[in-house]
């Protein structure tokens, strides 16, 4: 049986259309990220609440700065969760403070921790009274498509309080 050119144009629409759906299905049944910045919370406060803690327990404050839609953002959180040895240091030397830049939102601390210009995401480390320590893109913890370990839990403990 041959076609004819109006016959080929509709059955190439029709694959392309069957094609597109099953890509949108694919899509639509990935499961999606799970926000780890909260867009309503005010960055100024999150640090005065970490200082209140940080000052109690004597700890320092870890402020990671991203978007949720960063998926660098979520790789870095999910990384000082899921590792035994960085979510042991965050839990006994940091108050951490998840702090949302998303749409120019919190600019203010970014300026004031001078991380203008910077990549997401993007690590603040303040001592237990809120004084700036460190400001560090998290380019230089990466390795290849995820961070590394070892230099974040580094990062970490080079920065930990003294005790």
């Amino acid at each position: 049986m041959k076609m004819k050119g109006a016959q080929i144009k509709f059955f190439c629409c029709l694959l392309l259309t069957m094609a597109f759906t099953a890509l949108v299905q694919a899509d639509e049944a990935k499961p999606k990220a799970t926000d780890i910045y909260n867009e309503s919370l005010d960055g100024n406060k999150q640090v005065a609440d970490a200082i209140v803690i940080a000052q109690k327990e004597h700890k320092r404050i870890l402020l990671q700065f991203g978007a949720n839609w960063c998926g660098w953002c979520h790789k870095l959180h999910k990384l000082c969760d899921a590792d035994k040895s960085i979510s042991e240091e965050l839990r006994s030397d940091y108050v951490v403070a998840m702090v949302d830049v998303n749409n120019g939102h919190n600019q203010d601390l970014v300026a004031k921790y001078g991380a203008s210009g910077y990549g997401l995401p993007f690590l603040v480390v303040l001592d237990g009274d809120g004084k700036h320590l460190n400001t560090k893109h998290s380019d230089d913890l990466e390795e290849g498509d995820h961070h590394n370990p070892a230099k974040v839990l580094a990062f970490l403990k080079e920065r930990a309080p003294k005790r």
